[in-house]
C-alpha cells in the first residue's frame, strides 16, 4: 500500500485492489466505467446517502481506495434493484460489484449487518433464514397442510465449514444500522 498525503490528509492507496476486485465474480467489468453518472442518477439509495454513489464506488475501486471503500457501512444499503445495471451504457454490473465488495468486507474485515449474521445463524441451526415457530407448524398440521421440508443441518454445517463461513460467522462483528446522509 502506498501512502499519499494531500492537503494534510493521509489516504491509503492499494494499487493491487483493482486487480483483486476484477477477479471477483460479478466485478470484472468495473474498469469499463467512464463515470457518465447514469447509474447514480437512477439509484434510489444515492439520493439519501452521500457516500453511496455507484459511480463513486467504481471510481474508488479504480483508484485503489480499498480501506476507505470497505470501511464504510453504506455498502450494505444497496437494495439490488438493478437500476444501475439497466441504465449503464457500458454494461457495468454495479449491483454485482457491490455484492463482491460486501464479500471482501466480510472476509477481510469480519463485519456485517446484525440482521445478516442472524439470518446466517438461523440457516446453520434450522436450514431456513427464518426460524419457524412451533405454533405455525401446529397450525399447518391442523389445516391439513403438508409438513415443511426438513433440512439436513449436518450438510449445511459441512458447507459452512468448507466455505469458511462458520469461522466468519463466529468472529464477525455486527452493526445495527447505516445512518443516512453520512460520508
Amino acid at each position: 500500500m502506498a501512502q499519499k498525503e494531500e492537503f494534510g490528509i493521509v489516504n491509503w492507496v492499494d494499487p493491487a485492489f483493482k486487480r483483486e476486485a476484477s477477479r471477483m465474480h460479478g466485478a470484472e467489468k468495473f474498469s469499463l466505467c467512464f463515470q457518465c453518472g447514469t447509474c447514480t442518477a437512477g439509484c434510489p439509495i444515492s439520493r439519501f446517502n452521500k457516500f453511496y454513489n455507484p459511480r463513486r464506488i467504481a471510481r474508488m475501486i479504480q483508484l485503489g481506495l480499498k480501506d476507505r471503500l470497505l470501511s464504510n457501512n453504506a455498502l450494505w444499503l444497496c437494495t439490488t434493484c438493478y437500476t444501475c445495471i439497466d441504465n449503464c451504457p457500458q454494461g457495468v454490473d454495479m449491483a454485482y460489484i457491490v455484492r463482491a465488495l460486501r464479500n471482501i468486507a466480510v472476509e477481510e474485515r469480519r463485519v456485517m449487518p446484525a440482521i445478516y449474521k442472524q439470518m446466517l445463524s438461523n440457516i446453520l441451526k434450522v436450514g431456513y433464514v427464518y426460524v419457524i415457530p412451533e405454533s405455525r407448524i401446529k397450525r399447518r398440521s391442523q389445516r391439513g397442510l403438508p409438513p415443511l421440508p426438513k433440512s439436513d443441518s449436518k450438510q449445511i454445517a459441512k458447507l459452512f465449514d468448507a466455505t469458511n463461513l462458520s469461522d466468519i460467522l463466529e468472529k464477525a462483528e455486527t452493526f445495527d444500522r447505516v445512518v443516512l446522509g453520512n460520508e
